[in-house]
């Protein structure tokens, strides 16, 4: 399990190329399902969008800042 979850995280890494200080945060609420991940802090969210494979993409303008990936652990 634990080298999954490791998994999950490297593909995040390329995305760190985007942002200008190159950090990453990330939490999960286990009761809601949710891991979130953060690129910006404070994070100024002026829009967001559900994608089909359930995941909300946060916005500041055009930037992306952070992800929420519903239902995380059921994901393979």
């Amino acid at each position: 399990m634990a080298i999954a979850a490791i998994h999950d995280y490297a593909t995040l890494l390329p995305l760190l190329k985007k942002t200008p200080d190159r950090q990453l945060w990330c939490s999960y609420d286990q009761e809601a399902d949710v891991l979130y991940v953060t690129f910006q802090r404070p994070t100024k969210v002026t829009d967001s969008e559900l994608t089909d494979d359930d995941v909300v993409v946060r916005y500041s303008g055009d930037q992306v800042v952070g992800y929420d990936i519903l239902h995380a652990s059921k994901r393979p």
